[in-house]
């Protein structure tokens, strides 16, 4: 018997199915559902379909069952639940031979719905649309993290703008998760700390048909600073974070050992989860395996994704503390003690890093846009080695949003009505976007109209609120926000790089635009700082007191408590997204791809996905020059940032053509934005990169390293032990590098190459198990340098034991030095890439 089958009727008793999966929160039948049980009552629980179960009496529920409407309504989203759960989705169609072998995927926060807060922002939203597109992918994922009892904050803004920080605790009883269960039993599993074994609960999500596993110190038998480990996400001192960090990355191998599942893929989402390699690394030790060969068995079945562009952004924790939280692990591994520490060991600080532990521990690596996998490379430089940057194993897989969560119900009927019948399952189809620009602009204007009342009634309800709580009278709304106005939204993370005050640096130009007497702006801002960040909770502050001045007031408006469903009204409901961090700080962002799903323009500096996502006609950019000192770029990017208010996006809005009601030209640029960006930037997309380009080359490699009794991971350790400890004889001994007897003019019209040799000592290496290879830069026609490598290839008989001749053609004008350097690297066939070992000679 389930916890509801004795309250509801036999005829809806598959509603708490519905209510406890997250699936729901992206279907429409099953929210119009939930809603249309009391409409007045979904509001006050935070859209929570699990309170709705709760809190409707038996005699609700007989009305309910006798209701046709109702029971329309319920059919209707048991159908597609069902058909949902029995297609045969992507994954099993495109990869049959992979099915049913699961990717585990640890991230330190999950952002799925607002009635399940356990997410403080965009790492935690990307996540909860990873697991989204997984499912509706078909994707076998599983996904792990920690279970805060008081999640993040609620946030409150007194009367002088300061942020209040109110701390909350969650009854589970009352979210959509139950106890994990195996055997009929409920899953708990034990990490060891210091002087102690802290138990840990494991609570079940299900997202569709991905199982999500929390863990939870917050259990009996624990101390009571035991039991706060994973009381609040990101709350504590270091201390705390080593700790949740073991839990979530070592308690999670266990929970998912406990519920008998052993993933071929372990994904790493930010390095807060790096720990679960080391407790994989004992597994399969305790398995039998060397340290070196253990480590070679992870390698090839882990992937690591960072999303932090600066150096600061990356947990590192004292050795001596990481020594201390480790001990346990460290004495049952006391052979392999240095080795462990080497993992992650940044000698340069002193410090454990995260982030180093996870790239010596996965194979692949990603940023996640095009830019921030290049920050990444350069920022890494020195982890690699001798590495030219754009050589560095980082690859990127550009993020995106979970299209059906995040586009408005109206969006999605009008795409309905003109798309190709299968196209929130085929979003990528980039031809059929283009049949919205058949679609007459009144019908898209009365979309963009009825999304910007809608969060105009809704941001005057939380003002509203904002006023009454610190006693201050309403202002009646005679001065507020305006649904003929050009809207203006800036909601995000109040940390110091996003600038959300950029605007405000020259208040006179500013006062001009939002009282203009024909063509006024308005802003609508939102947004939490971390309650250690002052110097982020000092912004949301100037905001708030700017927005009470006379000229400002009802023009400039910030609500509080920012957080999934007050994003879904702004980023369906503003005209323009406004994004203005320093370059290059912003790894992907995206919130603005959430605006562009809703045909809201996005107004943006060139950072992150709009680097690559901007085209010119899609929306506008934040420009500066990019190479100048920072004060500089302020400086332009501010000019810029008004110049094109005032000269682009303004007139644009108010330029109703002759004889139109609606702002054509406005509406064209709209539909492109939409055709051009709605496509590419979702999760969907994403999630089939990662599946195309990881997830089934790591499914490949565990299988071919595990195999014959691990004969290919032991095979790769013995080989990267023999290079290290020969690699020091590797030496460049001679070039022959004829120079050239033309011109440099003449070389490249008539495209002249010549023949260069180089000498190389090898000592007892194989030539076979090296690459000899010259590098040069070559100018393209936007005058970029990109990198071209010419391989070398044996030239005759070895020159002298250990030692050979190598040849290669190159362009007749370059000169070694100058224009080109060559090199020696070890190779394998079981290499994932080219520089898996940083070992590389370069003359």
């Amino acid at each position: 018997m389930t916890q509801y089958s004795a309250l509801l009727p036999e005829r809806l008793s598959r509603l708490e199915e519905l209510a406890y999966n997250l699936w729901f929160s992206w279907n429409e039948e099953a929210l119009e559902l939930f809603r249309a049980i009391n409409p007045v009552k979904w509001e006050t629980v935070y859209h929570s379909p699990v309170r709705m179960l709760q809190e409707t009496s038996p005699e609700d529920w007989s009305r309910l069952s006798a209701d046709d409407a109702f029971m329309d309504l319920y059919e209707r989203a048991v159908s597609a639940w069902d058909a949902y759960t029995g297609r045969k989705a992507w994954f099993h169609e495109t990869y049959p031979q992979h099915e049913g072998r699961h990717i585990a995927y640890f991230s330190a926060e999950f952002g799925f719905h607002e009635s399940l807060p356990i997410y403080s922002g965009g790492l935690g939203v990307l996540a909860g649309d990873h697991c989204k597109s997984a499912s509706d992918l078909g994707i076998p994922l599983v996904a792990v993290g920690l279970l805060y009892k008081r999640g993040y904050f609620n946030q409150k803004i007194d009367h002088q703008g300061a942020q209040i920080s109110e701390q909350v605790t969650y009854d589970f009883g009352k979210l959509a998760i139950r106890p994990a269960i195996r055997n009929d039993e409920e899953v708990h599993v034990y990490v060891e700390l210091p002087g102690r074994a802290v138990r840990l609960k494991v609570w079940e999500v299900r997202v569709g048909t991905v199982p999500v596993y929390l863990l939870d110190a917050d259990v009996d038998g624990n101390s009571y600073d035991d039991r706060s480990l994973t009381a609040q996400l990101y709350g504590g001192n270091q201390d705390t974070r080593i700790q949740q960090e073991i839990i979530l990355g070592m308690g999670g191998i266990m929970a998912l050992r406990a519920l008998e599942l052993y993933p071929y893929v372990y994904h790493i989402n930010e390095g807060h989860a790096a720990f679960l390699s080391l407790e994989r690394i004992r597994e399969h030790i305790r398995g039998g395996l060397p340290f070196s060969a253990a480590l070679e068995m992870v390698r090839a079945s882990t992937i690591f994704t960072t999303h932090t562009p600066v150096p600061a952004g990356h947990d590192a924790f004292p050795v001596g503390m990481f020594e201390h939280y480790l001990g346990e692990l460290l004495y049952s591994l006391s052979a392999d003690r240095q080795a462990i520490i080497e993992l992650g060991l940044d000698r340069s600080k002193n410090v454990f890093n995260m982030t180093y532990l996870a790239m010596n521990t996965a194979t692949m690596r990603n940023g996640v846009s095009e830019l921030h996998g290049a920050v990444s490379r350069e920022m890494f430089k020195g982890f690699h080695g001798n590495l030219n940057a754009s050589e560095i194993p980082i690859g990127h897989v550009t993020n995106g949003v979970h299209l059906r969560t995040w586009m408005a119900r109206e969006w999605k009927e009008l795409l309905d009505s003109c798309l190709r019948s299968d196209w929130r399952v085929n979003q990528s189809a980039l031809e059929q976007w283009k049949a919205l620009e058949k679609v007459p602009p009144e019908t898209l204007w009365d979309i963009r109209r009825r999304l910007k009342e809608r969060l105009i009634v809704y941001a005057k309800t939380n003002v509203e609120e904002q006023r009454r709580r610190n006693g201050q009278p309403a202002d009646g709304g005679a001065a507020f926000l305006r649904p003929d106005v050009l809207t203006i939204g800036f909601a995000r993370r109040f940390a110091t790089y996003k600038r959300a005050t950029l605007i405000f640096r020259d208040l006179e130009r500013l006062d001009r635009l939002v009282n203009h007497p024909e063509r006024p702006v308005q802003f609508i801002f939102a947004g939490k700082a971390h309650p250690a960040d002052i110097p982020g909770q000092k912004l949301l502050r100037e905001i708030y007191q700017l927005s009470q001045t006379e000229r400002f007031r009802g023009k400039i408006v910030l609500l509080e408590n920012y957080d999934m469903n007050m994003a879904r009204y702004l980023v369906q409901g503003v005209d323009v997204w406004l994004n203005n961090p320093k370059r290059p700080h912003e790894a992907s962002g995206t919130s603005g791809e959430k605006a562009a799903l809703n045909g809201v323009l996005n107004f943006s500096v060139l950072d992150g996905w709009w680097q690559e996502g901007y085209d010119g006609e899609n929306g506008w950019s934040i420009d500066a020059d990019n190479r100048a000192d920072e004060e500089t770029q302020e400086k332009e990017n501010l000019e810029s940032l008004y110049s094109v208010l005032e000269e682009k996006i303004v007139p644009l809005y108010y330029n109703q053509e002759e004889q139109a009601a609606v702002p054509v030209q406005w509406i064209k640029r709209m539909v492109h934005s939409i055709e051009t960006l709605a496509p590419q930037y979702n999760t969907d997309r994403m999630v089939q990169d990662y599946t195309n380009l990881y997830y089934t080359r790591i499914m490949a490699r565990a299988l071919h390293f595990s195999a014959d009794n691990y004969a290919a991971a032991t095979r790769m350790a013995d080989y990267k032990r023999f290079i290290r400890t020969k690699w020091w004889a590797v030496k460049i001994v001679g070039v022959e590098d004829a120079y050239p007897v033309v011109s440099f003019a003449e070389s490249l019209s008539k495209r002249l190459m010549k023949t260069v040799g180089v000498i190389v000592h090898l000592g007892e290496i194989w030539y076979k198990d090296v690459a000899v290879e010259a590098l040069y830069w070559e100018e393209q026609a936007d005058g970029a340098w990109l990198p071209v490598v010419v391989p070398f290839s044996l030239f005759g008989e070895a020159v002298s034991p250990g030692t050979y001749k190598f040849e290669g053609r190159l362009p007749a004008h370059l000169r070694h030095g100058p224009h080109f350097q060559l090199r020696v690297r070890p190779i394998s066939p079981d290499f994932a890439h080219d520089f898996e070992m940083n070992e590389v000679t370069i003359l």
